[in-house]
């Protein structure tokens, strides 16, 4: 599990350039994704983009590209061969008509007027686009290990709050057969009450507490829940990206809690149940940092 939250950097010298890639990212629905790069090398973004949607799933991410030449690097130094050769086949004449020793160097060769000279080299698109592509697969290495240790905390947080919402969940099943209980035995003291020396109905006391239990009851929403809570506990441990499929999740848990919230009808119930609504939210808000 991954964060979306994150910021890798990597420098390079490839090709006769210093090339320099950093990246960081916020959270976002989906991948949304800018490259900065200088403007002679713009045909770099496509690529970059594309790189980026092979190794991010979702988030908000900035892409900086920074491509320094090394001195000379964009420099092609060429030889003017015809015109050497003319230059040594006039410096070996010299030397036979005047008895001059001969001694022509590459040195003084070189020295002579138009024999070299330089001219500026035009960046090759595919070569530049490998060589960023590689820098970048190197900075986005040092950012999934940020969002790696940021994603093992978040799901730390997240089972750690599953576990409390569980216990609690346990407290409204307990608790649920004990308030039917008390529902009968106040129902029957009412009647008593009303009722003083008449007999009491039985079969009428039975047949509203089971109305009553049938109205309030929640073991299909806690079933529920506890389903909810062992899928998040296992999406926890995939590999692959699962920030979405909780988003869902944990809205579906949040809709068991409510519907449980209306059957309530008590309010050590009502207490506990406040209490999985939070433990939710902010599992929510959590999970909003998920890949």
């Amino acid at each position: 599990m991954k964060s979306m939250t994150g910021y890798g950097r990597a420098k390079e010298q490839l090709g006769g350039r210093t090339i320099t890639v950093e990246l960081r990212a916020v959270n976002h629905r989906y991948l949304d994704c800018t490259v900065k790069a200088p403007r002679q090398y713009g045909f770099l973004e496509e690529a970059v983009k594309k790189a980026a949607a092979s190794r991010i799933a979702r988030g908000k991410v900035e892409v900086f590209v920074g491509v320094e030449l090394q001195e000379g690097g964009d420099v092609s130094v060429t030889v003017n061969h015809a015109l050497a050769e003319h230059y040594l086949a006039a410096l070996h004449d010299l030397s036979e008509t005047y008895g001059l020793r001969d001694d022509v160097t590459v040195t003084a060769l070189a020295g002579l007027p138009d024999v070299l000279g330089s001219e500026r080299v035009e960046q090759d698109a595919d070569e530049m686009i490998r060589d960023v592509t590689a820098v970048f697969g190197h900075a986005c290495d040092a950012f999934d290990e940020m969002r790696a240790r940021e994603g093992r905390k978040l799901a730390d947080d997240v089972r750690s709050r599953c576990a409390a919402i569980e216990a609690m969940v346990g407290e409204v099943e307990t608790r649920s057969p004990e308030r039917v209980r008390e529902y009968r035995e106040k129902l029957l003291a009412r009647m008593r009450e009303v009722l003083a020396d008449t007999s009491i109905d039985e079969t009428r006391i039975v047949t509203e507490a089971a109305i009553y239990a049938d109205k309030t009851a929640v073991d299909e929403e806690t079933v529920r829940l506890r389903s909810h809570l062992h899928q998040l506990g296992l999406m926890l441990d995939e590999a692959q990206p699962v920030g979405r499929k909780l988003d869902f999740l944990v809205q579906e848990m949040n809709r068991e809690a409510n519907t449980i919230g209306s059957k309530a009808n008590d309010v050590s119930m009502a207490r506990v149940v406040v209490n999985i609504k939070s433990e939710i939210e902010k599992i929510r808000e959590q999970i909003q940092n998920i890949e």
